[in-house]
């Protein structure tokens, strides 16, 4: 599984710059389609571009590639739910192809007959399902240059004089599972504390993707209920919610995810 920031709803502004490429945001409920980055062109010799588009495939392993082709003609699409940045550079590589094919950017309002078509799914791990049902997979509002950012919430509670070694161990397993964000809300009332715990990382360039697995990081939080007195919940009412915060133990990218 991979956590951190990703775009969605809207473009990177600022960071990326496409001649040829088109952002298409996703909508999410009933529509739930993908957000996408497409490409009409016109290309001389499309087999020889399609060949060099494949050899350029194999180094974004993890991204999706869609082809419409008719004739020398051929619309380019890559997307997903979480458009992490290796979807964006994978992108900005294909408009260097382009541009030394002398490609013809095309205009997206004519209509386009299909006459064949070529897919290249993602090459990623086996799907988990998560067997802690403690963990939630979350988003997030809108961050810098519109960022989302996926993200582990853990909601539990714990006394107070625990609470100090508690994080110091869940440092310690962020280590191990390759998670470089933790972060927490918090409401302390008495000798107990209300926490909403965040766990993900930061932007996911092609060449330092950070996966995690996400059963192995959920055991050894849940072997933290043997050594101390954590609960997973909220202990009391609504007025005793985690709102205070965010308070930071673990950060990178923090304008993508707290910002």
């Amino acid at each position: 599984m991979i956590l951190g920031v990703y775009w969605y709803f809207k473009f990177p502004e600022t960071l990326y710059h496409f001649r040829f490429f088109q952002f298409f945001e996703g909508h999410g409920g009933h529509a739930d389609n993908p957000a996408e980055l497409a490409a009409r062109v016109q290309v001389n010799d499309l087999n020889s571009f399609i060949r060099k588009l494949e050899e350029l495939k194999t180094r974004f392993k993890e991204t999706y590639l869609h082809l419409n082709i008719n004739e020398n003609q051929v619309i380019i699409s890559t997307g997903d739910y979480l458009l992490f940045d290796y979807y964006f550079q994978f992108a900005e590589e294909i408009e260097k192809l382009l541009i030394l094919e002398n490609a013809v950017l095309l205009d997206s309002r004519t209509p386009f007959k299909t006459i064949s078509s070529k897919s290249y799914l993602p090459e990623r791990e086996k799907f988990e399902n998560i067997e802690h049902r403690f963990i939630q997979l979350v988003g997030s509002d809108f961050k810098g240059n519109n960022a989302e950012n996926y993200s582990i919430r853990i909601d539990c509670n714990l006394p107070l004089a625990y609470k100090r070694d508690c994080f110091n161990e869940l440092i310690s397993i962020c280590k191990e599972e390759n998670i470089h964000v933790f972060y927490y809300h918090d409401f302390d009332f008495k000798d107990q504390s209300n926490l909403m715990l965040f766990f993900t990382n930061g932007r996911q360039y092609n060449n330092n993707i950070q996966t995690i697995r996400i059963n192995s990081f959920g055991s050894k939080v849940r072997q933290l209920t043997q050594k101390f007195p954590l609960h997973f919940g909220h202990f009391g009412g609504f007025q005793y919610y985690p709102l205070n915060g965010p308070h930071v133990e673990m950060m990178i990218d923090p304008n993508y995810i707290l910002k």
